[in-house]
């Protein structure tokens, strides 16, 4: 009687520890998967302030059409992207874009008094701080993740359930593209 007792709590912890293991990796997967919607909607933020932006500059930079093109190029692409990497990528070529259309920006000192663009450099300036901030707490997310997956013994009911690592969101080894676009003058 004993003995069996004795078995029957092991199971009975294996099966709660096993219980406590998967809805782990289910809070996991959730958190990052939120972290990842945040980030979604600073960029999609973003997005959609650039065109005022290239609107407001326009009016003073009529002869900077390349720059123009270049920044709503990335802004396309970006908007595009699938995968981790390719979001990466094109959020590094949309914020070297941004950083180029600000230089020309120095070269209108009207421009720079301009309310609409002050204000509009504010906006860019705070979601772009937002959009970092966001992607520290999806990476964070995420290696909490992928460490549970690969630790002992949680990695026994990863495999078992078939809850797989998240790529980080890494913007490259471009440390400038790590920086929030510089809007100040």
């Amino acid at each position: 009687m004993e003995f069996s007792t004795i078995i029957l709590a092991i199971i009975a912890v294996v099966v709660v520890w096993f219980v406590f293991a998967y809805n782990r990796f289910v809070r996991l997967i959730t958190r990052a998967k939120e972290a990842w919607s945040d980030i979604e909607v600073q960029m999609k933020r973003r997005y959609d302030l650039i065109p005022n932006l290239i609107s407001t500059v326009k009016g003073y930079a009529t002869h900077e059409s390349t720059t123009f093109e270049n920044v709503t190029k990335a802004r396309v692409l970006a908007m595009g992207a699938g995968t981790l990497a390719e979001k990466a990528g094109a959020e590094n070529m949309l914020g070297n874009a941004l950083k180029s259309l600000f230089a020309v920006s120095e070269n209108y000192p009207d421009l720079k008094a301009n309310q609409n663009f002050l204000e509009l450099q504010k906006e860019l300036t705070d979601t772009e701080n937002k959009i970092q901030a966001a992607r520290r707490f999806y990476n964070t997310n995420v290696r909490d993740l992928n460490i549970a997956t690969e630790t002992f013994p949680s990695n026994f009911v990863a495999k078992i359930f078939s809850f797989a690592k998240m790529e980080f969101f890494d913007l490259g080894d471009n440390k400038e593209a790590e920086e929030p676009v510089k809007v100040q003058f």
